[in-house]
């Protein structure tokens, strides 16, 4: 028996069999954690965000499950940039409409993530994303591009989401509604350096990042709390999914200078390609920050206007 094979076991999510870290996260609490367990973790620097959210069980595609899912130590970067209103609507279900800066451009994103301890164990996931606004909230307002650009408050629409795990791709394809599959997927974010690197079905480059990281600032854990809302459709009804990301150090640039983000063959370029992105106007990163992650819940949206 390989090493693999020894180190991970196989587990049923809502029929369909992944296979995790033996001892793991996963193995040892399937989503009911130990906080204080965790927290001995020297990669973790606390668990007091987790302590203020309860877990409650609910039913989904995937089974009983506990809600929210935690993610005890992450890194994140997110590369904004100007689109076309009329690429991103050809992409965007009827039901929503695009977050504008001035009429006719729209932002769309770039992001990748590095989940060092989480509920489900070690993963890394990157995607691309359209900001829309929030379902039913009407005509455009200041406050939603500010909180926007601020990543305070964001609603957004996934085009791509890989990952780099069986669990996280069934979790959230199944179970969330997201356009995920299980890719080569490397992410490394220090003080000084972001790079990303997806791969292709052919193990080539799909989309890499090479970027120097914005000066970082440290906050206490609590004082910067950001809300991303996701939709989705599940069985052909809206949901929408609510993360909550607690930052604990982070910086932002909007020069361009030291960043390259090549596009090579694959679905992640292709998504990108086609919302004619025109160029990056901030660059985000989060080298050190936690999350929770709810389940996604019934949501009303409404045609928009043709």
């Amino acid at each position: 028996m390989s090493s693999t094979q020894k180190d991970t076991i196989k587990v049923d999510l809502g029929g369909r069999e992944v296979t995790v870290p033996k001892g793991g996260l996963y193995d040892r609490y399937r989503m009911d954690p130990d906080l204080e367990a965790i927290a001995r973790d020297p990669r973790v620097s606390g668990v007091d965000f987790f302590r203020k959210l309860p877990k409650i069980k609910v039913d989904s595609p995937i089974g009983p499950t506990l809600t929210p899912n935690f993610y005890y130590t992450i890194s994140t970067a997110r590369l904004t940039m100007l689109a076309p209103s009329h690429a991103i609507r050809a992409r965007l279900p009827e039901e929503l409409s695009p977050l504008e800066v001035v009429p006719g451009l729209g932002l769309v994103s770039v992001m990748f993530f590095r989940y060092d301890v989480c509920d489900i164990d070690f993963y890394t996931e990157a995607a691309v994303g359209i900001a829309v606004k929030p379902a039913r909230h009407g005509k455009l307002g200041l406050f939603d591009l500010v909180s926007g650009l601020k990543n305070e408050h964001l609603h957004s629409y996934v085009l791509a989401l890989p990952v780099s795990t069986e669990i996280a791709q069934v979790r959230g394809h199944d179970g969330y509604g997201f356009p995920k599959w299980v890719t080569g997927l490397d992410v490394d974010i220090d003080n000084h350096r972001t790079t990303a690197r997806v791969a292709n079905d052919s193990g080539g480059v799909d989309l890499s990042l090479l970027a120097n990281t914005p000066a970082q600032r440290a906050y206490v854990s609590g004082e910067r709390v950001g809300s991303l809302t996701s939709y989705t459709t599940i069985d052909g009804a809206w949901h929408s999914t609510l993360n909550q990301t607690n930052v604990l150090s982070a910086g932002t640039t909007r020069s361009t200078s030291g960043i390259t983000l090549q596009l090579g063959e694959g679905r992640m370029s292709d998504d990108l390609r086609s919302l004619k992105p025109k160029r990056t106007i901030q660059f985000d990163v989060m080298t050190e920050g936690q999350a929770a992650l709810h389940m996604p819940v019934p949501t009303s949206v409404q045609s928009r206007s043709k």
